[in-house]
């Protein structure tokens, strides 16, 4: 199959878990990558190394050990820079997840500076948010009097732009979007409505959870006036560790905007009465930050770039559109959003007439097959589509041909069992 990764049976074999059977003795097939990626030896090893070799606190202890946590964890920001093609390394800061990165930016910009928002103003976002990307910034709304407003949805799953001049006006002072789509997969024209944004002053917020994983990133490369002002991702769907988080902002709005948390380390001096803060990134950094998992995320980052996010990008393509050619033969089955695999990322939802999707995600798992259901942390995106929740099947660099053809079967066992008695 065209645009596979050319040394995928290799690749596999550096996902530990992927040799695995199920208590019934059947092999692993998971499909639940935009859920959490499984990860590499190379990022399990690293991880404990640190914690074997090198344990201790980052900036704190003047000894051989704190000396080499330090240098491991701000080789881990290194790392995330040149991932992304930041500007700089300090514009990276470590959080310890997307959603705290969300949820420090709708703070601050609630709180004081030149981004402070209040009555008149504008957030706008989409309707195919993450619930992280839309609660934030409807709790800062609600309490700086400003105005949540959104880009609604095309029956095939795109945003809809026609209302693109109402929405951006002088009043619109942040949008904030995903660059791909967690459950209909959509990949947006991030790039345009950046640049729409900016023609009004607006600072660009970009959630790139679902895009880091499976796309090329390069920040510096981007024209300024298409590139965000901010960008978030997190660590455990780029084949890293749970418990870390990446925000990557522009020197400006990083400078701009009030500590979101206080503590220890992100300080330059405290009086009782008074205290100064450090520069970026040390500012948004309070306490001990998540060391080891700063170490796994560089692990695996560079994992990924030896492979090539260009290649990771079209075995991601293709294996989508083996997946969606797959699913269309599955008697009664809706996909929910793109069919253009070359227009979308690696995670399909869908629904069966007659099932329900945590039926069909339990008869999957008797059969070996790791799918998600729900609503994906996306309700209004389902509400759009007039169904409560679907079921998700989600790919990445190690999936195969094989899975997708043990999904098919399983989905096809799936709607007998339940349609046939």
């Amino acid at each position: 199959m065209d645009g596979l990764l050319p040394d995928l049976e290799v690749v596999r074999k550096d996902f530990p878990i992927l040799t695995r059977t199920t208590p019934a003795g059947l092999p692993l097939v998971y499909l639940d990558s935009a859920n959490t990626s499984q990860k590499p030896q190379v990022v399990i090893d690293a991880m404990v190394d640190h914690l074997e070799r090198h344990n201790a606190n980052v900036a704190r202890a003047m000894h051989l050990l704190g000396a080499e946590a330090t240098e491991a964890f701000e080789g881990g920001r290194d790392r995330v820079a040149s991932f992304l093609g930041a500007p700089s390394r300090e514009e990276v800061v470590f959080t310890k997840n997307a959603s705290e990165a969300l949820n420090l930016l709708a703070n601050t910009f609630a709180w004081a500076g030149e981004h402070q928002l209040g009555p008149g103003d504008v957030v706008v976002t989409t309707e195919m948010e993450h619930h992280s990307n839309i609660v934030p910034w409807q709790l800062v709304t609600e309490r700086t009097g400003a105005e949540l407003r959104w880009f609604g949805l095309t029956d095939d799953g795109q945003l809809d732009l026609t209302n693109i001049d109402e929405l951006l006006t002088e009043h619109t002072k942040v949008v904030t979007l995903t660059w791909v789509s967690n459950m209909l997969g959509t990949i947006n024209p991030v790039a345009e409505i950046t640049r729409r944004a900016h023609e009004v002053g607006a600072v660009v917020v970009l959630d790139a959870s679902q895009a880091a994983p499976q796309l090329p990133i390069d920040l510096a490369a981007m024209p300024e006036a298409e590139r965000p002002d901010a960008l978030v991702f997190t660590g455990h769907k780029t084949v890293g560790p749970t418990g870390i988080g990446v925000l990557w902002g522009s020197r400006a709005l990083l400078e701009s905007l009030p500590p979101f948390l206080g503590g220890g380390e992100m300080i330059e001096t405290v009086t009782m009465e008074r205290s100064t803060y450090a520069g970026i990134p040390h500012k948004f950094e309070a306490g001990t930050p998540p060391i080891v998992e700063a170490v796994g995320l560089g692990a695996a980052l560079e994992y990924l770039d030896g492979i090539g996010m260009e290649a990771i990008q079209r075995h991601e393509q293709a294996i989508t559109g083996y997946a969606l050619e797959g699913l269309a033969t599955v008697p009664g089955l809706k996909v929910l959003g793109p069919t253009d695999a070359h227009a979308r990322g690696g995670a399909v939802s869908f629904e069966i007439d007659g099932v329900h999707p945590h039926d069909v995600a339990q008869v999957l798992d008797s059969r070996g097959v790791a799918v998600r259901a729900g609503h994906h942390c996306a309700k209004p995106a389902h509400a759009r589509f007039g169904v409560q929740s679907s079921s998700r099947m989600s790919s990445y660099l190690y999936t195969t041909p094989a899975d997708i053809d043990a999904l098919v079967e399983a989905l096809n066992y799936t709607r007998s069992y339940f349609t046939l008695g």
